[in-house]
């Protein structure tokens, strides 16, 4: 029983570097899209800000 479970532990190991190496982009894209990504999210906080700014001065002028 050894043996099946040593072998079925070492395809999933040699499965794991290959899915890393698939799903890994260069190293400058990674920061850049990261870098996107807070941007992005920053200006949707701004937005949400500034349509809560605009409902509360419309319900004050009515």
């Amino acid at each position: 029983m050894s043996k099946s479970s040593t072998v079925s532990h070492r395809p999933s190991q040699a499965v794991e570097p290959k899915q890393a190496n698939k799903c890994v982009y260069q190293v400058d894209q990674q920061v850049k899209f990261i870098h996107l990504q807070a941007e992005v999210d920053c200006l949707l906080h701004q937005l949400q800000n500034l349509q809560k700014q605009n409902l509360a001065n419309q319900s004050h002028d009515n």
